[in-house]
């Protein structure tokens, strides 16, 4: 095993079902593990070609995808929960938007490294479990709360410009870096997308 084995930069985005699925797998993959594994998150906005300049979404923007392409996200999401054993009690989030959640998430990550793992499940667990809004920052910060970070910093840095800016810039380096879809998990320079089974995490962390 290579010396950077020991690292997993992960690129997703809270309103991604397979996110949410993949980061079911990955705990798998780092329970089975002798070693500890260091995760560095990627904020990766789904969203992103539909905002207006104010960042809000503009609902009626033509993204390409149809009900059959939904219905298909659904079929897929549901196999994966069976083959993963996740509890969901939704298969989609249309409707939310994470940017709120992402940069909440980017400021705990960057002041309180040790907690943001906590913070970034409980995001999670809150809308694919509990069908919570995770663009609202009432739920943000009550779910900062819950996991000992300060609610009012939570509230503070979502209205922040500055932060969200500094969330631009990472979204346009994935862009650069070819980054097209999430879940992306990155070992060592090379990269696998999407809700990868526990081997094919071992496997690319692992062998590389």
């Amino acid at each position: 095993m290579s010396d950077t084995a020991d690292r997993l930069t992960v690129y997703s985005d809270y309103v991604c079902p397979f996110c949410y699925l993949g980061k079911a797998s990955l705990e798998r993959y780092r329970e089975r593990r002798e070693d500890p594994l260091e995760i560095q998150w990627h904020p990766f906005d789904l969203r992103r070609g539909k905002r207006n300049p104010d960042g809000s979404i503009d609902r009626s923007a033509d993204d390409g995808k149809d009900d059959a392409y939904f219905e298909q996200a659904k079929q897929n999401v549901r196999r994966l929960q069976d083959e993963y054993d996740v509890e969901m009690a939704q298969e989609l989030a249309i409707e939310v938007d994470s940017l709120p959640a992402q940069m909440a998430s980017w400021y705990v990550q960057d002041e309180y490294p040790e907690q943001w793992e906590a913070f970034d499940r409980a995001v999670f667990d809150a809308l694919w479990k509990d069908e919570r809004d995770i663009g609202d920052v009432t739920v943000l910060a009550d779910l900062a709360e819950d996991v000992d970070l300060p609610p009012d910093e939570i509230r503070a840095a979502v209205d922040d410009d500055e932060l969200r800016a500094e969330l631009e810039d990472r979204f346009d380096q994935a862009s650069r870096q070819r980054i097209t879809g999430v879940p992306t998990f990155v070992a060592d320079g090379n990269a696998a997308s999407g809700a990868l089974p526990p081997e094919h995490l071992a496997q690319l962390v692992e062998e590389t």
